[in-house]
């Protein structure tokens, strides 16, 4: 009998197959629909084909269009078919890297003499149908190092063997679908004929390697689906995506601007930008309050050895600014506040009665992004994070996480915004961490109990967390179903030992302290950048710069209208009064192309019986009210922060 193997299924059932078994035959095992729809395997952690032989005991997950890793293998081979249609149409091609992304891939491509455009991606998209339609197996083959060498020398394609150079021999595998054959990880689909419909939808320039030494390639960027009716959904969800811009609402309702003197990436928040974000920052002080929280501030920049101290320096060394010379001292633009924060909790001698202590501060940070990264508010190089660090016993840890989650999806569902939840661990990578990997291990055990034990449904990702500690990510879907990494909570046994962090205990001796990074909008730029998107601008009542615009139809009432707007003040509403001598439809128009959520009409009638007639934006007249009933159900709609049909 041949030797078998114990597989376990995501529900925690367990089946035994023999061993050397693949993917498919797991999933026919199952039913013939699933094995119809498989696209790829999650084996344990490791994401394979369907044909790869499984060796040993593990936990597998059938990946079908439906799940990220099925998406991830369907758009990681799409990218591979978008090469063999290139080098068919351009023979003298040479390829770089062609990753799956979080919508789709990618491929940068060395076109030679050769000039592609815009104009040329049609043809592209055509002959990628036409490639897929022969319905290609994708074959893995282990190659050596020197037989992968060999091939890219005769092809003449120095970008794979810049990247040969660094694999270790034994490690090397090719995939090869029709005549096309790439270097290769995997995982990749049965066959290109999975591939139904598919739209390239970019070109940009990218540098090797990301460096502007290098030679600058051709990066294609599209998207590919296993049915035509999932493209049609795709381009109308970016149709609708460009109307809620948020570089062109921002600029339209006068949220912020960045301007070319003050410098690019460093973006300058208008009055009525300045207005949403401090909103947002009063209704999470608020809540931080609530909870214990103290907030401290801290200065732009930091003394170079701080941030040798905690590592940020050179760990992050290529995504700052270059250091300062002051008085034969390095200073920085401040990267992080963590190292700061940890400053202040050093600046006194703490008991075990004293923690935990929650410090908070919406703090500035910097760092440099190239300029064709930065992308409005969503990617810039100046940013404010609404940054907490906690830092408690070992005994107060795991209630410490449970609190940061359940703030976290507190703030979210304010917004109505669903979260999926990621827990971010290391890889085996030593290289990319910090810290004693018992504390590393006791940690990531320590989130993941506290996960199970709130019912959360969570992913694990192995190789996403931070360089000092695990993390829980929070991923939200906003309101066209697009999906954003925001909030983050990190556990952190690293920092207390880089910077000496101790307390008293009960027994009179020196502990150190656990610290939880934690931070839910992620920062107040990029959360605003997603919000205006969210919202396509329409803003929840409680949250609109300005929330309701007077408007009386001649000059006889403008004093009440300023005795409303008065008693509206009174109550913390946002209000101005529009007396332009305008005609009272396009003042109407105005506020409504400014998304001014109420606009109270007033004249006469109004005037004698102390009443507001009331137009609500989208929706138009919905009657006359009492004045003094509009405020109390106005002030009740900002209290409960209500949200409106987004």
């Amino acid at each position: 009998m041949p030797e078998q193997i114990t597989i376990t299924f995501p529900d925690g059932s367990e089946k035994e197959y023999p061993k050397g078994t693949t993917g498919r035959a797991v999933a026919e095992s199952i039913s013939k629909g699933l094995a119809r729809e498989a696209l790829s395997i999650t084996l344990d952690d490791e994401i394979m084909d369907l044909s790869r032989p499984i060796e040993q005991d593990g936990t597998i997950t059938i990946n079908t269009w439906d799940t990220e890793d099925g998406k991830y293998t369907f758009w990681h081979s799409s990218a591979h078919v978008l090469a063999e249609a290139v080098q068919a149409l351009y023979p003298d091609a040479k390829f770089g890297i062609g990753p799956p992304i979080e919508d789709g891939f990618y491929y940068d491509i060395d076109f030679g003499d050769q000039t592609v455009g815009e104009d040329d991606l049609e043809e592209i998209e055509d002959k990628m149908i036409e490639m897929a339609r022969k319905k290609s197996t994708f074959e893995r083959r282990p190659v050596s190092k020197e037989e992968a060498l060999k091939f890219y020398k005769d092809t003449g394609n120095e970008y794979k063997i810049d990247l040969i150079s660094e694999l270790e021999d034994g490690n090397i595998t090719f995939y090869e679908q029709g005549d096309f054959t790439d270097l290769c990880r995997g995982p990749h689909i049965p066959d290109t004929g999975r591939i139904k419909a598919v739209k390239l939808t970019s070109l940009a320039g990218a540098y090797w390697r990301g460096d502007e030494e290098n030679e600058q390639l051709t990066r294609i960027y599209g998207i590919s689906f296993p049915k035509q009716k999932l493209l049609k959904q795709y381009i109308k969800r970016v149709e609708e995506a460009k109307k809620r811009d948020h570089k062109k609402l921002g600029k339209e309702l006068d949220i912020y601007m960045i301007d070319s003197m003050v410098g690019k990436g460093l973006p300058v928040w208008l009055p009525n930008g300045t207005t949403l974000r401090r909103t947002l920052e009063a209704f999470l002080r608020e809540e931080q309050k609530k909870r214990g929280y103290k907030e401290v501030i801290t200065p732009h920049i930091g003394n170079l050895d701080l941030y040798r101290t905690s590592g940020h320096y050179p760990y992050y060394r290529e995504s700052q600014y270059n250091p300062i010379d002051v008085d034969d001292e390095g200073y920085l633009l401040k990267p992080m506040n963590c190292p700061h924060h940890h400053r202040i909790y050093s600046n006194k001698l703490h008991s075990y009665r004293d923690l935990p202590l929650r410090l908070a501060e919406f703090g500035s940070v910097y760092r440099y992004e190239q300029s064709g990264e930065l992308n409005g508010l969503s990617r810039v190089r100046g940013f404010t994070q609404d940054d907490a660090h906690i830092y408690c016993t070992h005994d107060q840890l795991k209630s410490e996480i449970e609190n940061c989650i359940d703030l976290t999806e507190f703030v979210f569902g304010t917004f109505e915004m669903p979260v999926d939840i990621r827990l971010s661990f290391r890889d085996d990578n030593e290289e990319k961490y910090g810290g004693d990997t018992e504390y590393w291990d006791r940690a990531e055990k320590e989130i993941k109990e506290v996960a199970d034990e709130m019912d959360l449904d969570y992913t694990i990702a192995r190789g996403e967390a931070s360089f000092y500690g695990p993390k829980i990510d929070f991923i939200i879907r906003d309101a066209i179903g697009r999906k954003w990494q925001l909030g983050t909570v990190q556990v952190d046994y690293v920092m207390p030992e880089r910077f000496d962090l101790t307390y008293i205990g009960s027994d009179n001796s020196e502990h150190r302290p656990v610290i939880i990074h934690r931070a839910p909008f992620g920062s107040m730029e990029r959360f605003t950048s997603i919000l205006i998107e969210h919202f396509a601008g329409d803003f929840p009542v409680w949250l609109a710069p300005k929330q309701v615009q007077i408007i009386p139809i001649s000059d006889d009432f403008n004093e009440y209208a300023y005795e409303c707007a008065s008693a509206l003040k009174k109550h913390d509403v946002r209000v101005e009064v529009d007396t332009r001598s305008e005609q009272v439809g396009g003042k109407i128009r105005d506020a409504e192309t400014s998304k001014i959520p109420y606009m109270l009409i007033v004249g006469e009638d109004e005037q004698t019986t102390d009443t507001v007639s009331v137009r609500r934006h989208k929706e138009g007249d919905i009657g006359t009210f009492d004045f003094s009933e509009f405020i109390s159900n106005l002030t009740d709609e900002i209290d409960n922060k209500d949200l409106p049909n987004h």
